[in-house]
């Protein structure tokens, strides 16, 4: 006699498949509906936060199709657990459909508990003991009869974790209502997990650090937001006699703004030096890289400022994971993972020979592009509203946030108005939201070009242009005025001009005045 009936057996098929989706996508969603069937209830078409209170983790009720899975599976593994201890045989693909199912069921019911060890953990300091590291061991212990390709306890509770913390680290930072907001959370999820969530968790665990990420997108589109949302979902070893993981999750993340550090220092601050390695170098010093923890991740932004010469160290870094301090010949070993930012277009800069193929191609196998604001809300009316409301908590508090909120989005919707192109992003919604604590109504002065504006403005530049008034080089200022009036940024100039960004910045002074 099977041990699975045709409508179990398919029952459990879908819930297998459940359990490996993206849960950022429709995927998700549908398959909860194949395994539910009529218990089903419609609900948002992908994972969405809260509107009234998106920061909190435990704001908004569990969704009901989570509970009724979690129900579903506690009941379908006891029916198995006492057929198998009854003495009923199963076949190779029925143990193996039950083992899925029991962890699916460990990751349900303890779910709860590991978001209570995320949400107590912070810090950089060394992480506390798991309370519910004995009740899962028991349950596992329980449950593990008839189910030999169960993995072990303390790999199965390092994987429920990490599945917790990466879900909390990507759902709770990456605020956002819109499709694009959605899909950019179901990228994160890929970068993290891969594509084949049971590939990762037989054989990638301590693999990914090889692959780089590249996060791309235009200034303030909320890139670093990226990087540590994937930085702080990185796969954390257990160890069961201290009940530990092997560190805290905000001691994963190490961010470098490369376009912040002066181009001669770059090298030394990343790889470290030796004492006397140069003028001023009265002690020895670990750069960034060398302190990242195995599990870490070093988050460089900006990545299309390195020269050349910082280009080439870093790539044998990648390939080979060592590096030597300026003025040392021991080599270290870096073992964390790297991930890059930049508003560049990186193929474009390859072409034009300011930025290394070979380095290019090692960092392109993982990409992450994070949507515009204009973009966001384009697609959804819904998306204003709850990105001031996370805004408005942060600047005055949970109190105060629910008035400010309403307050913002009624100023901006009377001006700058649905038309503003938001050339800022998020940076210049955040400035929206002060300007309205402030003053009651943001008057932006980018954007829209204001063809009454006089030496600055696009209409005067044009005018200029067609009477010949103007010799090549008070062209080139004029023009690199207005488009730093329009990105607000010396670096996102000077990438789409083409030209250093010192230069860029001497223009502008001229071309503004």
């Amino acid at each position: 006699m099977s041990l699975l009936s045709d409508v179990e057996r398919t029952r459990l098929e879908d819930l297998r498949a459940l359990s490996r989706c993206n849960p950022f996508t429709p995927a998700r969603v549908e398959a909860e509906r194949r395994v539910l069937g009529p218990a089903f209830v419609a609900e948002a078409p992908v994972w969405t936060p809260d509107l009234a209170d998106p920061d909190n983790p435990r704001a908004a009720p569990e969704r009901a199709n989570v509970a009724r899975l979690r129900g579903l599976a506690a009941e379908m593994v006891e029916a198995l657990r006492a057929r198998l201890s009854a003495g009923q045989r199963a076949t190779a693909v029925e143990r193996g459909l039950y083992a899925e199912l029991v962890q699916y069921h460990l990751f349900s019911t303890f779910e709860s508990q590991l978001l209570d060890h995320v949400l107590t953990t912070g810090g950089e300091g060394p992480a506390g003991p798991v309370e519910c590291w004995p009740a899962f061991l028991a349950e596992h212990t329980r449950l593990a009869l008839g189910a030999p390709d169960l993995p072990e306890a303390p790999a199965l509770f390092a994987l429920a974790y990490q599945l917790r913390r990466a879900f909390h680290a990507i759902f709770r930072h990456l605020h956002g209502i819109s499709a694009p907001a959605a899909a950019l959370r179901a990228d994160v999820w890929t970068s993290v997990f891969t594509h084949d969530l049971a590939r990762h968790a037989r054989a990638l665990t301590e693999r990914l650090a090889d692959v780089p990420t590249l996060v791309t997108g235009p200034t303030g589109t909320g890139k670093e937001l990226v990087a540590r949302a994937i930085a702080l979902s990185a796969h954390l070893p257990f160890d069961p006699r201290t009940r530990r993981f092997a560190a805290a999750p905000e001691a994963l993340f190490t961010p470098v703004a490369l376009a912040a550090l002066a181009p001669g220092v770059v090298e030394s601050e990343l790889f470290g030096h030796a004492r006397g390695a140069f003028t001023g170098a009265v002690a020895a010093r670990a750069g960034y890289l060398e302190p990242c923890l195995p599990q870490g991740t070093v988050f460089l932004d900006e990545i299309g400022e390195l020269d050349a010469a910082v280009q080439v160290k870093l790539l044998r870094v990648l390939e080979s994971r060592v590096f030597q301090r300026i003025g040392e010949t021991r080599p270290r070993r870096f073992l964390g993972r790297v991930v890059c930012a930049t508003h560049r277009d990186l193929a474009a800069e390859v072409t034009a020979g300011r930025f290394r193929a070979d380095l290019y191609y090692r960092l392109c196998a993982d990409r992450v592009r994070t949507p515009t604001l204009a973009e966001r809300f384009a697609a959804d009316d819904r998306e204003l509203p709850l990105l001031c409301a996370v805004l408005a908590r942060r600047v005055v508090g949970p109190d105060e946030a629910p008035a400010l909120a309403e307050q913002v989005v009624a100023a901006l919707r009377r001006h700058p108005g649905p038309s503003h192109p938001w050339p800022g992003n998020i940076r210049e919604l955040t400035q929206a939201v002060r300007s309205v604590l402030l003053r009651g109504e943001y008057r932006p002065d980018l954007g829209a070009p204001d063809a009454s504006g006089p030496v600055g403005s696009a209409a005067s530049l044009a005018a200029d242009l067609q009477r010949g008034a103007l010799d090549a080089e008070t062209l080139l200022d004029r023009y690199c005025a207005l488009v730093y009036a329009a990105t607000g940024s010396y670096v996102e100039t000077a990438a789409r001009l083409g030209l250093d960004r010192r230069t860029v910045k001497a223009r502008v002074g001229r071309g503004s005045a």
